[in-house]
């Protein structure tokens, strides 16, 4: 599904990655851990397409295509979703207008038929259930006043009315409490735990692989990958830290 091959790039001039290869199949999740300042983030924005980060080697595929060839747009109508670790706040855009007007576009992108009114509300009604978010809170403004938790919570709601077929997420643990934790990773299982989807989860702790079970765990340390293992990997960083298990 996605395949990164020998990638670089940098950001006002600084090397960041630094030949990061990684491949992932449907039906796999693959977390990514590692040190403050390894690229971990600096990969999600680069996959997903923020403007600033500079491709300078290497390249990526996904679903057989180059992925740096496609826009921003083109990457998630494709299928491609990025989870932000602070979701943006938007006044003055409701999350039910954000929201349909992002599927529909993404629909009319792929030569797919829109969704009329009825037919977005009941799968907003749907995935919303799905994350414990009350539909009251999908009729304010994008964000503005949410929570942390009910940011990330709003987000995987995005996500499920999305559906891409592969979610890149970018520390989606960050800032959540226990229960939170407990009703968003619930949500990634159920949105995106299928045969023909990926997850990559991006993580500094153990405690999310806890309820969304990893199928590769790799260490990014300096720009590059430089251990890869199964979920038992995320133990021994969370019990050793980053210095032992790379020694």
């Amino acid at each position: 599904m996605l395949t990164i091959e020998n990638l670089s790039n940098e950001i006002d001039g600084k090397a960041i990655l630094k030949g990061l290869s990684l491949s992932i199949n449907a039906g796999e999740v693959h977390a990514i851990m590692g040190p403050n300042g390894a690229g971990k983030s600096t990969l999600a924005y680069t996959l997903g397409g923020r403007p600033g980060y500079a491709v300078t080697g290497g390249g990526a595929t996904f679903l057989g295509k180059d992925l740096f060839e496609m826009e921003p747009h083109e990457r998630a109508a494709a299928g491609l979703f990025l989870g932000f670790q602070y979701p943006v706040e938007i006044p003055g855009v409701s999350n039910l207008q954000f929201l349909r007007e992002s599927l529909n576009s993404q629909r009319r992108a792929r030569g797919e038929k829109e969704l009329n009114g009825g037919e977005f509300i009941k799968l907003a009604k749907e995935k919303a259930a799905l994350l414990g978010l009350d539909m009251e809170m999908l009729k304010r403004p994008v964000n503005v006043g949410f929570s942390g938790g009910e940011k990330k919570r709003a987000e995987m709601v995005q996500m499920g009315i999305l559906d891409p077929k592969l979610a890149i997420l970018d520390e989606t643990d960050s800032g959540l409490d226990i229960d939170a934790l407990k009703t968003v990773g619930a949500g990634i299982n159920a949105i995106m735990r299928r045969p023909d989807k990926a997850v990559l989860l991006i993580t500094h702790y153990q405690r999310l692989l806890d309820y969304v079970k990893p199928d590769f765990v790799h260490v990014l340390a300096g720009g590059r990958i430089v251990k890869s293992g199964g979920p038992e990997l995320a133990l021994e960083l969370e019990r050793e830290g980053y210095a032992e298990v790379m020694a």
